[in-house]
């Protein structure tokens, strides 16, 4: 809750700011200080730097350093709580609640939401503490637990494998303080542990950042996870003198661990951080740059040599934006899925389509207008308009797919809605028209068919109808009472007023044909002269 709360508060500025603040190592080193005692997630920034570092937006040596600032920032909290300050999670349960539940803006929320969570923090290490006292005096467990503890590697590997399945370092430490307090480990066990917590909050960098990536997008998190493996290695068998150390500096076993958890981190971080240039030098030969990936969102037609040659050079723009109107098609069928099946994972995939769609559809325009004017007829010219007109239109689809319909999906997903069999059924027949009304306007783009132009016009005054009937049928289920209706009521005719509209923009495309033949009025307002001679029986009496 609370990584949670501050990045819904701070998640744009926190990665601003560490944009911002990659200047130089030392920098670096506060920034991911300061950003992970506010998340409490290396993991978190880990990421972030990541997206900088595999853009080629900052270069390797400030974005190691930045991780071994994050290193230091995760035992921040740790070390206030390793204070009884338990009597403090009523205050924190107070004032997070009343900000939350009274807050008017979104970051008040926010900051409740992180309250909340430190409250409960404070409160599951006391209960954890008192609820581990009572293993003193259970042999069996102590002797279990003493086979274990007493070899630190394994004590490491353990607390590593826990820290990667908790996907947070701070939980595995809180966890070995309170063995360490409750004396269920040894001192030199519990340091043990506190590596292992170290090494495994590397490891979840490196496996989120990994997948389907080239070698050089991974070179900062194992960069940062060879760091933290030679320290946890060199440092290992100097824990029994570590631990006497402490011991004489401070007498509670759970201090003496959370203390040793922030040494460990300073120290590696004065350790590297001078002989970074060199570390990122061995990173950059073991981890080359692979074939850069293609970019969806890059023209495949558009070719600057064919501007002086404006026919040519039209004909590459209409291969474009058919280009374009392939993905925003894509993204029409499979936001179906969506809306039906409820898979999370499909509404970033079309969200990044958008951007796509975006970037073409701006491309498209700047080739067009680069077109020389002088030298386009005037048919030329139309085709132009026509053409960046169309793109324009394509996008404005591919938007009220992003920003309307995947918005009403993750709605119904997060309030585990459903359709019912009636509403979904009208839904997936009104929005398989529509995909065919886009195949239509393509053709019509392409050819400039008079005909099709007419029937996709037809069509568009027959989704009026469509969209009437389902509203209707729709309204029929709730006044039966049928929960499924009752619950996804807002949601589904949302959905069809969005698929109503996507329709408007599709059948655009059959206006300048229609111009073109002469088979469209200049307006629909009847001329008043007209109207004038028409006979008074005729005139239609306005009704209440």
């Amino acid at each position: 809750m609370v990584h949670s709360g501050a990045i819904r508060a701070f998640g744009s500025d926190l990665r601003r700011f560490l944009g911002t603040a990659l200047g130089n190592r030392a920098k670096a080193l506060l920034a991911g200080l300061g950003v992970t005692a506010l998340l409490q997630s290396s993991t978190a920034t880990a990421l972030m730097v990541s997206s900088f570092a595999a853009g080629g937006l900052v270069d390797l040596v400030p974005a190691l350093a930045v991780m071994l600032g994050a290193n230091i920032g995760t035992t921040v909290i740790a070390q206030i709580l390793s204070f009884d300050v338990t009597a403090v999670a009523p205050v924190f349960f107070i004032a997070g609640v009343t900000a939350f539940r009274r807050g008017r803006r979104g970051r008040t929320r926010d900051f409740g939401r992180m309250a909340i969570g430190l409250g409960l923090m404070l409160l599951s290490l006391h209960w954890l503490v008192s609820t581990l006292e009572p293993a003193e005096n259970a042999p069996l467990v102590r002797d279990v637990l003493g086979s274990i503890t007493g070899q630190p590697i394994a004590n490491m590997v353990l607390a590593a494998i826990l820290t990667w399945a908790a996907h947070s370092s701070l939980a595995v430490v809180l966890l070995v303080m309170s063995f360490a307090h409750a004396h269920v480990v040894t001192p030199v066990a519990a340091l043990a542990l506190v590596l292992g917590a170290n090494l495994g909050s590397a490891i979840n960098p490196v496996v989120e950042a990994g997948y389907g990536r080239d070698l050089a997008s991974r070179r900062l998190p194992i960069g940062n996870l060879l760091n933290r493996t030679i320290g946890s290695l060199l440092v290992l068998p100097l824990l029994p003198w570590l631990s006497g150390l402490l011991a004489g500096l401070e007498a509670d076993p759970a201090r003496q661990a959370v203390d040793f958890h922030t040494a460990f981190n300073l120290v590696l971080a004065a350790v590297f951080i001078l002989p970074l240039d060199a570390f990122a030098g061995l990173l950059t030969r073991l981890l080359p740059a692979g074939k850069a990936a293609p970019n969806p969102g890059a023209p495949l037609y558009l070719d600057v040599a064919s501007l002086a040659n404006p026919p040519e050079a039209l004909a590459l723009a209409v291969r474009e934006t058919l280009h374009v109107g392939d993905i925003v098609e894509i993204m029409l069928r499979r936001t179906l899925d969506v809306l039906l099946s409820d898979d999370r994972k499909l509404i970033d995939e079309i969200s990044r389509m958008d951007d796509s769609v975006d970037h073409l559809t701006e491309e498209i325009k700047l080739y067009v207008t680069r077109i020389p004017r002088a030298s386009l007829s005037e048919r030329d010219d139309r085709r132009a308009m026509e053409i960046i007109s169309f793109a324009i239109n394509l996008e404005h689809v591919g938007d009220i797919v992003d920003n309307n319909l995947l918005d009403i999906a993750a709605k119904k997903i997060k309030n585990r809605r459903q359709f019912s069999h009636e509403g979904a059924a009208e839904l997936a027949a009104f929005h398989a028209r529509l995909v065919r009304q886009l195949d239509m306007a393509f053709s019509i783009f392409l050819t400039g068919d008079t005909p099709t132009a007419r029937r996709l016009v037809e069509e568009k005054a027959a989704m009026r109808q469509v969209e009437a009937d389902a509203s209707e049928s729709h309204l029929a289920r709730l006044r039966q009472g049928r929960i499924e209706s009752i619950e996804t009521s807002a949601l589904h005719l949302d959905v069809l007023r969005d698929l109503k509209r996507i329709c408007a923009h599709i059948c655009s495309v059959a206006y300048p044909v229609l111009e073109a033949g002469g088979e469209l009025q200049r307006h629909r307002l009847r001329d008043p002269k007209k109207q004038a001679e028409t006979p008074a029986a005729e005139v239609r009496p306005a009704t209440n």
